[in-house]
């Protein structure tokens, strides 16, 4: 391999990084958005007088920020770099699937939650996140299976007993 086909392929895996960058930082500040959004539905509440979403709002909206000022820095990036190599994206993809795969659960959790309630879509999202990362035997489905639950049911009863919030409901609670 020649120096200038070392150095095209290594703008050509920056550009592909580049891109990544892109799109993940780009998704996660559309999601951002719709939690931003979301927020501003939160209850009123007797001792916060600026409002319940008002926190969460500030993180979100600095969340939001941070993403969209890494997608601005990510852009210099694909201008000054080759052309991508076929199957380079297909490759990464593959490379980062537990990750992305993660994510993709986590924003489907998000969804359910309203739906199904915290306890089900929180035993559900663990158990589907411990079958992606590798629990595959009875063993490890059993310890997985406990996990979910103790995580599940223990820290609504958490919040429900000691701190005396009520998280959602869903339409089987």
């Amino acid at each position: 391999m020649s120096p200038r086909d070392s150095s095209s392929t290594a703008r050509s895996t920056d550009r592909a990084s580049a891109i990544a960058h892109i799109a993940l930082n780009g998704i996660l500040a559309l999601f951002f958005i719709y939690l931003f959004v979301r927020a501003g539905s939160l209850p009123e509440s007797a001792w916060e007088p600026l409002g319940a979403g008002t926190f969460p709002r500030l993180i979100l909206g600095l969340l939001i920020l941070l993403n969209l000022a890494l997608v601005a820095k990510e852009v210099p990036r694909i201008a000054s770099s080759a052309s991508l190599p076929d199957g380079l994206i297909r490759q990464w993809l593959w490379n980062h699937r537990l990750a992305l795969g993660v994510l993709a659960l986590f924003g489907t959790y998000t969804l359910t939650v309203p739906l199904l309630g915290f306890r089900l879509a929180s035993f559900l999202f663990l158990m589907l996140v411990q079958g992606l990362l590798g629990a595959r035997r009875p063993r490890a489905l059993l310890i997985a299976l406990v996990i979910a639950l103790l995580f599940s049911v223990g820290i609504h009863a958490l919040f429900q007993n000691v701190f005396s919030i009520s998280l959602p409901r869903g339409m089987f609670d």
